[in-house]
């Protein structure tokens, strides 16, 4: 296992999805990002966990990574700020889709798989201008 060259590919990906103004593997926080800066996106590596099945069985590794998605909201009362976030909520969503012959998204071969599982945050920015949508996603790894 290769986490340098997994995370890697996993931004790669990412960040190619949709036209980011700005894309980090280094999360900052939303107020400080400016709206010329928006939509933005970052990868935030959260845990790993380790699952032994037995001793004779290699460990695998699950790697828990969150994406960060930021928008202005802009002040247009015509625009629906959650509209811009699904439709880069979507973006990411068909970036990491699973290959249609193996049902697995590898990551180049990096990975056993790669895939989106848990509540995906959303505040649209609607009060405050700045929009937020924050995907959970799990990397599976052999070792």
């Amino acid at each position: 296992m290769n986490r340098e060259s997994i995370i890697t590919a996993l931004f790669a990906l990412v960040s190619a999805a949709a036209p980011f103004a700005t894309a980090s593997r280094r999360l900052q926080l939303w107020s400080s990002v400016a709206a010329a800066d928006k939509p933005a996106v970052f990868l935030c590596e959260r845990s790993e966990i380790y699952t032994h099945a037995s001793e004779a069985v290699p460990a695998t590794v699950t790697l828990n990574v969150d994406i960060y998605i930021y928008i202005d909201a802009g002040k247009d009362q015509s625009v629906f700020p959650i509209s811009t976030l699904n439709q880069l909520i979507d973006a990411v969503d068909l970036a990491l889709a699973p290959n249609p012959l193996t049902g697995l998204q590898t990551l180049g071969g990096l990975a056993s798989h790669c895939w989106i599982e848990g509540k995906i945050m959303k505040d649209a920015g609607d009060l405050d201008g700045d929009g937020v949508a924050i995907i959970p996603l799990k990397i599976l790894v052999l070792v």
